[in-house]
């Protein structure tokens, strides 16, 4: 936590995608976070974003992101640009050293994400992706259960979906349904949660193999709309994955162990920003299953869980700034590890749902 003699992390808006909005609004929550300026290829477009947003005076408008990258006022940049663009602001925000907050998916491919960890660690600078459930207090509870041996016992299979049913403009004029722009589609941007979420059950272990389930849905320009994949791993633990712009929303997530049920509703954005809820459910027998019925338990956040994320990477801006601390690998490791199994699915689309194995990935 910052304390009142600390000096808030200068924070740059490179980009005035909506997520912004939220994300402005998160670093004005975070205690050791500012916002310090924002950026876009129109001067216009960045005036119109921080008047909307109710940016102080003080905050620097610049009207194109190279600007922004020379502004020595800014000490880390926010990066909410088209996945496409991804590697190249990225690399020139490391070489200019800033540290970076960039939205999911981090990138393309992993091979794109992999220069950009390498231009970030060649100029000591901290990233971390922008998946923000990861920050929420729940899910420390959530991976306290899972690692129970004695409440949980063993993971056998966890299920996990993110779906939102977007309408037809949409569909046809969206970013994320546009080969050049964001071209992961579905998988780069609902899918990305719910492989994160089979990962942090595995404890960040990458699956043996991955396949794409049949039934993906393309757009005309063959972008991902919809789609499903199986994971499995060398000692028999399962996965199954599903992302959709086409399907009612579900943000869920069920994790059945030998002595122990996880289930999570809305994993990806809490039905409360104070609070949220996950259910347990202990060992119970064949005859009497529901001999031991679920229990809900609360969790409290004093701040909504993407100022708690904002917070989390003041925090480690801050180290490196003011203690000389080194960048913390944790976040760009399951960064790569979530991209590695996004490339592995998008793979098994393309050769008809043919099994990927990632051994040695």
């Amino acid at each position: 936590m910052a304390t009142v003699t600390d000096t808030p992390i200068r924070i740059g808006v490179m980009g005035c995608a909506v997520i912004a909005r939220t994300v402005s609004r998160a670093i004005d929550l975070a205690p050791n976070a500012t916002i310090a300026a924002v950026a876009s290829r129109s001067l216009e477009k960045a005036k119109t974003f921080a008047t909307a947003n109710g940016y102080q005076q003080s905050v620097k408008i610049h009207g194109s992101y190279e600007s922004i990258l020379e502004d020595p006022d800014v000490d880390a940049l926010y990066i909410p640009l088209p996945t496409s663009l991804h590697v190249e602001w990225a690399i020139r925000a490391a070489q200019s050293g800033k540290h970076i907050l960039l939205e999911k998916p981090v990138a393309m491919n992993v091979s794109e994400f992999d220069k950009i960890v390498a231009a970030c660690e060649k100029n000591g600078v901290q990233i971390m992706d922008g998946t923000m459930w990861a920050h929420h207090p729940r899910t420390a509870k959530l991976k306290e259960f899972l690692f129970d041996s004695d409440r949980f016992g063993q993971l056998k299979n966890i299920n996990s979906c993110f779906s939102l049913a977007v309408d037809e403009d949409f569909l046809k004029n969206n970013i994320r349904v546009k080969p050049n722009l964001d071209g992961l589609g579905a998988l780069g941007d609902l899918g990305w949660y719910a492989i994160r979420a089979a990962l942090f059950a595995n404890n960040f272990e990458l699956p043996k193999i991955v396949a794409a389930s049949p039934g993906t849905v393309l757009n005309e320009s063959g972008v991902i709309l919809s789609c499903g994949a199986s994971l499995s791993w060398e000692d028999g633990r399962t996965a199954s994955i599903y992302c959709s712009f086409l399907a009612n929303v579900g943000m869920e997530i069920t994790a059945v162990g030998t002595n122990g049920t996880l289930c999570v509703q809305d994993f990806v954005i809490p039905f409360e920003e104070t609070q949220a809820t996950f259910t347990t459910c202990l060992k119970s027998g064949f005859n009497d299953p529901w001999v031991s019925r679920p229990t809900e338990h609360s969790v409290k956040t004093e701040i909504p869980q993407e100022a708690c994320m904002v917070r989390e990477f003041a925090r480690l801006v801050g180290e490196i700034k003011n203690k000389g601390a080194k960048a913390d690998g944790f976040w760009p490791n399951i960064s790569r590890k979530t991209q590695l199994v996004v490339d592995a699915i998008k793979e098994s689309v393309d050769k008809n749902c043919q099994q990927i194995s990632l051994s040695g990935r």
